[in-house]
Formats: C-alpha cells, structure tokens, sequence
C-alpha cells in the first residue's frame, strides 16, 4: 500500500519496480536524467525505526536502482540523498552524476552540479508522457528480483 511520500512522487504512476519493502519511483522532478526516489514501505518516519527485514531488502533494492540506471543512463557516480524535511516516510532521493549531459524525448538533461552537490533547484519536469516513456524504459533495465 503507498504510503503519502509515495502519493507524493506519483504513485503509482512513477513506479519503476518494488522489492519486498521498497518502492523505486521515478522523480517527477529530474534533477539528472533517471531520478529517483527509492521509498520504504514500513510505516516508519525516522530511519532507525524500519524493521531488519526492510534493512537487509534495502541490499536488493539499491542492487536494482544501481544496475537499472547504469544501463539506462551510464551513470559516473550515484547520490542517494535522506532529504526527509518535508516528506515524513522513510525514502532516498536517488540521483545517478554525470559529465556533461543525457538526451532523451528529445530532452536534453544537465547535471548542473557536476562535479559537486546536486543542483536540486534545478531540475527538469518533463512532461507527462514523457515521464511515463522515462518509467518504461527504467522498467524495462530492471533486473532485481521482485517482491
């Protein structure tokens, strides 16, 4: 069941896969090509308070967003962020780094921070459509086991 950072990022629109404890969701708000949120199911607002079984499923998870988005953005270097000011459940934001830029929908994505901090402030909203055709493709790259 989605939780309300879930609903918040687009579920179950933006759902990319799931682990037996974790959603992958794409970010509606690109910060690089292939943005993530990477979200705990367990009812659960502080990290420390999610369950072993949502720890060790963790491993499977960040395995399947790591392999998923090598293959579909060839990522240089991965940022997974615990940004929990706003959204109270459990959740990563998941930005793969590049050099230079990623194209796709005939969009072209920057990684305006590179080599530092991700430029949150300035992320793409591609639209609709092209939110979808970024989740299928994501989709199509995974290769975690399901929950």
């Amino acid at each position: 069941m989605a939780n309300a950072t879930m609903r918040k990022f687009g579920h179950p629109r933006t759902l990319v896969a799931e682990t037996a404890c974790w959603t992958v969701l794409l970010r509606p708000q690109q910060v690089t090509l292939g943005s993530l949120v990477l979200a705990c199911r367990e009812p659960a607002t502080g990290f420390g308070q999610i369950g072993p079984r949502a720890f060790a499923d963790l491993e499977l998870a960040v395995a399947g967003v790591e392999a998923a988005l090598k293959a579909f953005v060839a990522y240089e270097k991965i940022n997974y962020l615990m940004l929990m000011m706003v959204d109270p459940d459990v959740h990563f934001h998941v930005i793969p780094r590049y050099d230079g830029e990623r194209a796709f929908g005939g969009l072209t994505f920057r990684d305006h921070g590179w080599p530092g901090q991700p430029a949150l402030g300035q992320a793409e909203s591609p639209a609709p459509e092209t939110l979808d055709a970024i989740v299928a493709a994501l989709r199509a790259c995974w290769t975690a086991p399901a929950a």
